[in-house]
């Protein structure tokens, strides 16, 4: 590490940095500055909704839900820093009425209201504001959950043209005089679909519905197909004890010692202890588990007591798959149709790793979630829940799951978000959260501006089955990290920051000239995996060179010897893991290789279903056999066998073959460039912010349907508009 005077470095770098983001503030969010903002609005700008803070209710929903991992009936937090909401918000809005309006406001937490600057007696829960302008201000304490308001009235309602602050700083002199100006910022409230009034925020709970076991053998319930809710246990009589484990295999359910998930009960004089949370229930026609499982199958072992049957309560977030795709080979839509089912089941409050071992919110695997959930459901809430609890809180004090490379993907996501759903206000909101993480890695950098790993960071890239040194200067992690700045340079330009425009700009294009001098290889016709000392390693894999591809960090000739010396290279250390499995075939679809990824996606994830794979795994290595698949991390029975990443399938169909991505954001241009791939035929629909676009193709014909944007189609190097309610045809001859 570099030694570092801090004073210079706090004057040079941290001061002028504050000030930018102190800017960037009043950029982004004009006019913030004092109470109530300065804003007058004739209307609500939508139907009321609940609001909070932004990013305190996905920190708080957050924490609920990562804190839910046991490990063996232990329970089991996450290791990186966990932040929490404000417990103090004051929310406010100023109003230009025609006529008095009678409003209704319930809150979470304790509460008082302000009209113009005086309060108003207790807590009321109805108010009427004369007409008039007027200043509303509403102060909410709540230590438990977010503080969260909705009111509700013909003109003043809740919504997002509220402004929120955690600090009002309205400080009175000796003589008992407010101050004229508080220097507070407000920014525009969170919220999400929390539009009933009786419905607060903290009470959302993922709904559940009753699943019975498919077959029995013995003391094995088989519920046909992996999932995740929670044991149900029917008619328990008796005295003693009763023991669950769980498994995604009939062989991890039946090793009482290496299971991964287990329940332990005692059940005396009509009285049900869960023995890992002392809870106490008594005993009735049917007995639920309080710790929510993943398996497929439950062995049940009693001493001294009874039951009748085991059932389950199916938990689930409710998506609508609003993507499709077949096509006329059967092995293809069953990968479809599993790569699906495995995100249905990973989406939860939160895009989630794996339902059975982590259950937590991990950066890498939510950005590919994220690209998934765009040719599936396209449910843009769950992401921005999602970032907004990666995210944190400022002081930054870590990467991101303190995992290098995933605080890269974080930023990368959201110009990701951005050009799918058009949401340029999510973007100005989380911009002052990425400049303050970008300002940790900044000062996290070497003498040559590149970032490399340092006391406390994890350097993950990917779980390899052979050596990969992590130490140095990674090629890898250098295309990140530019990726990264070139994204801020992006999203200032959305939320009008010139000068971090330029800022980001200038150090992209620094550390983008250093990429080529500084790893490429002549000999090997590609990136060398790191530099030690100012040298140049020996060791080329494939991470850093197809994500150049991707990037468009290499010409037209240097991605065609990349695509033949590493990507198509079988002497190149293999890629285990659908996570990077991802990316490699991405890469090879942008080289236009898309007959190749057919063949290999039919023998790496049809290997999984050939396998019998109800969902995908978090790792899948052709070489292994029997139980061997079933292993990671040291354990017999470690490895997710339902891991988010696993469903890369849906979009890579969605994205290359049918061909469909947008050129503006929210898909106000958009392309289709369909390649079949080896494919006989094919068809589905992509969803987008408009509706959808539906796209056949086969041997002679291709065939589009949209319901709004501007696409083009692209075939054989021509270009056909695409109308909006209007098929088009065309010959591919």
């Amino acid at each position: 590490m570099k030694s570092i005077n801090m004073s210079s470095y706090l004057s040079n770098h941290v001061i002028p940095r504050l000030n930018s983001c102190l800017r960037s503030l009043r950029l982004v969010f004009p006019s913030l500055v004092g109470v109530g903002a300065g804003l007058v609005f004739s209307q609500s700008l939508s139907a009321q909704t609940w609001i909070w803070y932004p990013g305190d209710y996905e920190i708080w929903l957050g924490n609920q839900m990562n804190n839910r991992r046991t490990d063996r009936g232990a329970y089991f937090p996450p290791f990186w820093k966990q932040d929490s909401h404000y417990v103090t918000v004051e929310f406010s809005h100023e109003y230009d009425l025609t006529a008095a309006d009678t409003i209704t406001l319930s809150t979470e937490g304790r509460y008082n209201v302000k009209i113009d600057g005086k309060m108003l007696f207790g807590m009321p829960a109805s108010i009427i504001v004369p007409a008039g302008h007027h200043r509303i201000n509403i102060k909410i304490h709540n230590q438990s959950t977010p503080p969260a308001l909705f009111v509700c009235g013909n003109t003043v309602k809740t919504d997002s043209s509220w402004r929120v602050t955690y600090e009002d700083k309205e400080w009175i002199d000796e003589s008992g005089k407010a101050s004229d100006t508080s220097a507070t910022f407000y920014v525009p409230a969170g919220s999400s679909s929390f539009n009933d009034a009786t419905s607060c925020p903290s009470s959302f709970r993922l709904p559940r519905t009753p699943i019975n076991a498919t077959s029995v053998k013995g003391s094995l319930y088989d519920f046909g197909r992996e999932t995740f809710g929670y044991a149900v246990l029917h008619d328990i009589r008796g005295n003693g004890t009763i023991n669950l484990y769980y498994g995604e295999s009939p062989e991890e359910a039946k090793d009482k010692q290496h299971c991964e998930t287990l329940d332990r009960l005692e059940v005396k004089d009509g009285v049900i202890t869960d023995l890992a949370t002392n809870m106490k229930t008594s005993v009735a026609n049917a007995y639920t588990l309080a710790n929510s499982k993943a398996f497929r199958y439950i062995c049940v072992e009693t001493e001294g007591c009874t039951f009748s049957d085991v059932s389950m309560e199916y938990e689930y977030m409710p998506e609508t798959r609003r993507g499709s795709f077949r096509c006329n080979d059967a092995e293809v839509n069953k990968m479809w149709d599993v790569g699906a089912y495995t995100l249905q089941l990973t989406t939860r409050e939160f895009f989630i790793d794996g339902i059975k071992r982590d259950r937590w919110v991990w950066s890498g695997d939510a950005a590919q979630s994220y690209l998934i959930n765009y040719y599936l459901f396209n449910d843009n809430d769950e992401v921005k829940r999602t970032i907004w609890l990666l995210g944190g809180k400022i002081p930054i004090t870590s990467h991101i799951n303190t995992i290098m490379d995933y605080t890269f993907y974080w930023f990368n996501s959201i110009r990701d978000y951005y050009m799918y759903s058009g949401d340029s206000l999510f973007v100005r909101q989380i911009y002052p959260q990425m400049q303050a993480y970008m300002q940790y890695v900044l000062g996290r950098t070497d003498s040559d501006g590149m970032v490399r790993g340092q006391v406390g960071d994890w350097v993950f890239v990917d779980w390899a089955d052979g050596p990969m040194d992590k130490h140095g200067q990674l090629s890898f992690e250098q295309i990140l990290f530019c990726r990264s700045l070139e994204t801020m340079a992006t999203v200032a330009a959305i939320a009008g920051d010139e000068h971090d425009v330029a800022y980001y700009q200038s150090l992209a294009a620094s550390l983008k000239s250093k990429l080529m001098p500084y790893f490429w290889n002549e000999s090997k016709r590609a990136l060398a995996h790191n530099r030690l000392d100012g040298h140049q390693c020996e060791q080329v894999t494939r991470y850093a060179n197809m994500f150049g591809i991707l990037y468009d960090y290499f010409d037209d000739a240097h991605k065609q010897t990349v695509g033949k010396s590493v990507i198509s290279n079988d002497s190149i250390m293999k890629i285990t893991t659908p996570y990077m499995r991802f990316y490699e075939m991405e890469s090879l679809c942008a080289l236009g290789e898309q007959t190749d990824v057919m063949r290999q996606m039919k023998d790496y994830w049809g290997g999984m279903l050939r396998l019998g794979a109800t969902t995908f795994w978090e790792k899948y290595n052709p070489e292994d056999s029997g139980t061997e698949h079933l292993a990671m991390y040291g354990r017999p029975f470690g490895k997710s066998l339902c891991h988010a990443w696993g469903a890369g399938p849906i979009y890579l169909f969605g994205k290359y073959f049918l061909g469909v991505s947008p050129v503006e954001p929210g898909y106000r241009e958009y392309e289709v460039r369909p390649v079949l791939g080896g494919l006989k035929w094919m068809e589905g629909d992509v969803p987008t912010p408009f509706g959808h676009i539906h796209v056949r193709v086969d041997g002679k014909f291709v065939t589009v349907r949209s319901t709004g944007g501007h696409g083009t189609l692209i075939v054989g190097g021509r270009r056909t508009n695409i109308p909006a309610n209007k098929e088009i045809r065309v010959n591919k001859s």
